[in-house]
């Protein structure tokens, strides 16, 4: 965790930057039963749900602005920072008028360019941090853009959220962690703290520690969890949500990487490896190049006898060939269908190029 990205934040910071509470705010008595078992474990602010988009109409939807004054209670109360995700203007404008600590943009929002401008619009000039979250598809341009947005609004005090993404695949997982986006994303915007939402990814609660500590082992700057004290009367995501006790309990329980650590012995093992690895990726980028070299020669002899630059048979080929050989070499199939992809679409933009320069 790297505490110098929340300076200036305003809100507690121990062991990690944490955040717990209900999906949704359904009555004050399960805000503040909620809010006085968390107080005094290290949370960064208390979240609740007060506006939930829902896919279909008629499924609850939140209890609107009165929801707020709850939170507001539970604040005076406990002492607990608090917080909200907000769609649109007229939701941050309520926020604003009760004082919240923290805002997050959902991942339904981020996903429109429209409403992140919208809603950055109305915080222009306010100091309160603002947390977004990657959009529903894998599109880490959309999620950058929507922090830039906030960005360019002048706030200051911006951070992201990884809850994982949708897909039409059936999976273990309610939203497919895809950890590459959120590691490209801490890669581009290195001064930007990034926090898992384990609760949407897993959509069961028995999966949420896993998620939790593969977010702890990957350098995350926090976790964001659904915390309500009777999971099976909430309102709504009720089987990805913990009871007070089981999330102190996974907490205690999660271990914390550091970038470095270990004694000297290991550190030196620790560079050969690093050595090695860079030696064999020159090697590998080496061969690439030799390849798409190879490759824009046969650009260029298809382009002399007018054939065409894809030949799906031969494509067909290579993949079958290539992924039998990874295979064997314990490599995922996945992985080497994902790289031979990629090879693929490099060389046809080399033949391509070639093309119409010739044409030019």
């Amino acid at each position: 965790m790297d505490e110098v990205k929340f300076k200036d934040w305003g809100l507690p910071l121990e062991r990690i930057f944490l955040v717990a509470g209900p999906c949704s705010a359904e009555s004050e008595a399960q805000v503040l039963e909620t809010a006085r078992a968390l107080v005094g474990h290290g949370l960064s602010f208390m979240r609740a749900g007060i506006w939930k988009p829902r896919t279909r109409p008629g499924s609850f939807e939140g209890v609107g602005l009165k929801g707020l004054a709850w939170m507001d209670r539970a604040r005076t109360e406990t002492g607990l920072k608090i917080g909200t995700e907000v769609a649109e203007p007229s939701h941050v404008e309520a926020c604003l008028e009760f004082g919240l600590d923290i805002l997050w943009i959902g991942a339904r929002t981020s996903t429109n360019p429209f409403s992140v401008q919208a809603i950055a619009d109305v915080l222009k000039g306010t100091d309160v941090p603002v947390l977004v979250k990657n959009p529903m598809t894998a599109d880490i341009g959309l999620w950058i853009g929507a922090i830039e947005r906030l960005a360019n609004a002048g706030l200051t005090k911006i951070g992201a959220i990884h809850r994982g993404f949708g897909s039409t695949l059936e999976m273990r997982y309610r939203n497919a962690p895809n950890w590459k986006m959120p590691i490209e994303l801490k890669r581009r915007l290195p001064d930007i703290p990034i926090i898992c939402d384990p609760s949407h990814i897993c959509g069961k609660a028995e999966l949420i520690h896993t998620i939790a500590q593969e977010a702890m082992d990957l350098l995350f700057d926090g976790l964001m969890v659904e915390v309500h004290p009777d999971p099976p009367s909430a309102l709504s995501d009720a089987a990805q949500q913990l009871t007070p006790g089981q999330f102190l309990s996974m907490v205690e329980s999660l271990e914390l990487s550091r970038e470095k650590s270990g004694s000297p012995a290991f550190l030196d093992r620790l560079s050969g490896f690093r050595e090695s690895v860079d030696e064999l990726d020159g090697r590998l980028l080496e061969l690439l190049g030799q390849r798409m070299d190879i490759v824009q020669e046969m650009g260029r002899l298809k382009a002399e006898q007018g054939v065409s630059t894809l030949q799906p048979h031969r494509w067909q080929e290579i993949v079958d060939d290539r992924v039998r050989k990874g295979v064997g070499f314990e490599l995922s199939e996945g992985f080497v269908l994902q790289l031979m992809q990629s090879i693929h679409e490099e060389a046809i933009r080399r033949q391509e190029a070639d093309r119409v320069e010739g044409v030019e």
